[in-house]
């Protein structure tokens, strides 16, 4: 068996749909995880923010636009409109919810990923009817049913023992050996919907590999493999051929676009091997993330967008160090706010985090411990790993830097507003 994962930028499109079925033909054991379609996932955000503020009519007219898409998608990919009963039930319920909902601040991870999952449930709708429909019969697998998560919402980690049976049970005397499934979503021990994180789909096929003893799992991206930098923000990119799991864990933990962060650990623990492969050209070899390639030596650049900067002091001037961080953590925790860089002095704690709707709730109950916080929004977060004198001159020392970290091998530093 093995897993391949298409983003939703592979699948944006009819002329992506059809490619995924080029890039799987001839395959007969195969697990096909596959993300929401384009940027559906950031429109059905949006039809959350409407239904959480009480906009029920502007959340329909979200879901409308959201639905002219997908039909023109298989408008294409069908050669004509048609409608696809599986689909249109999805939607259905998607209306039933906004319309039906009584909205609860309280619950509001609970709903955002209730709505969400529907990009998933859709595009791997469609992708499996079309595979159908061109010769590749395949089952479609609801991963509710399959994955059995903790309860947190929004951000939620697979009981892989939990889940192996189901999985297995699904797939079981079904008559045939390629299957699709959603990634990013799962179900909590109570029924409700969960998702794994925003790029959550990579970890979904991670833990279908670990299930499945798969030979290898592929990620199936916009690039050659997987580059030292942001090749839209840093021109010079280049290609890395080889990773192995301790280098794209710390690569990962500090931001880099190249897997999520939870993937690794179900691919290492059985040794599987991670493809990271152009999707357009399925004959280049990409670059493989394996238990033996060696440490990378190369310059690595990170950039983060949409950060804020939590300056955080006891009234008390007492030190933050000694007593004060398992309050402050234990809150970020609650909020599920993510910490993406930590420093400290005797008495202040800065921290750049995600931007979360949560954030000025996080603060208040920060104010409640005796805290003062600053709090500087729309800040960015620079990583250079293996950095250089001249890396650092180019990228930073320019720049309007709030904080500074550095060991021998690496520089963070979060600016007020990057100029590259």
């Amino acid at each position: 068996m093995k897993v391949y994962k298409f983003g939703g930028a592979s699948v944006k499109s009819a002329d992506g749909v059809r490619n995924l079925r080029h890039i799987v033909d001839g395959e007969e054991n195969l697990f096909i995880i596959v993300s929401a379609m384009g940027k559906t996932t950031n429109a059905l955000e949006a039809v959350f923010t409407h239904m959480q503020n009480g906009r029920k009519q502007e959340a329909l007219d979200e879901i409308k636009r959201i639905v002219e898409y997908h039909d023109s998608i298989i408008s294409d990919l069908w050669g004509a409109p048609v409608r696809i009963e599986q689909v249109d039930m999805l939607f259905s319920q998607l209306r039933n919810i906004v319309i039906d909902t009584t909205y609860r601040a309280s619950d509001a991870e609970l709903w955002y990923d209730t709505i969400v999952a529907f990009g998933e449930l859709v595009s791997t709708t469609v992708v499996s009817q079309y595979l159908n429909k061109t010769g590749v019969d395949n089952r479609w697998i609801d991963m509710r049913t399959t994955f059995v998560t903790n309860q947190r919402h929004k951000d939620a980690y697979v009981d892989i023992k939990a889940s192996e049976p189901r999985l297995k049970e699904a797939l079981a005397n079904t008559g045939v050996g390629v299957f699709v499934g959603q990634g990013f979503i799962g179900a909590a021990p109570d029924g409700t919907t969960t998702t794994l994180g925003r790029e959550g789909s990579d970890y979904s096929a991670a833990v279908v590999a670990n299930i499945l003893d798969a030979e290898s799992m592929s990620v199936w991206k916009d690039v050659d493999g997987v580059l030292n930098a942001d090749p839209k923000i840093f021109h010079d990119a280049v290609k890395i051929d080889a990773l192995n799991y301790l280098d794209t864990i710390e690569l990962a933990y500090s931001g880099a676009q190249i897997i999520h962060p939870k993937t690794i650990k179900p691919l290492q623990n059985k040794n599987i091997p991670l493809y990271v492969r152009p999707f357009g050209d399925k004959s280049k070899p990409g670059t493989v993330i394996n238990a033996t390639a060696p440490h990378v030596e190369l310059p690595i650049l990170i950039y983060k967008r949409n950060q804020v900067l939590l300056t955080i002091r006891s009234r008390d001037f007492s030190f933050v160090m000694e007593e004060k961080f398992a309050v402050i953590f234990s809150l970020l925790d609650r909020f599920r706010i993510k910490t993406n860089l930590i420093n400290n002095s005797a008495v202040d704690l800065s921290l750049c985090v995600e931007y979360s709707w949560h954030i000025d709730e996080l603060i208040k109950a920060l104010n409640a411990e005796n805290f003062n916080v600053e709090k500087i929004d729309n800040v960015e977060l620079l990583t250079i790993r293996n950095y250089n004198k001249e890396l650092y001159q180019k990228y930073a020392s320019q720049q309007e830097l709030l904080v500074r970290q550095s060991n021998p091998t690496s520089v963070r530093v979060v600016l007020r507003e990057a100029r590259f």
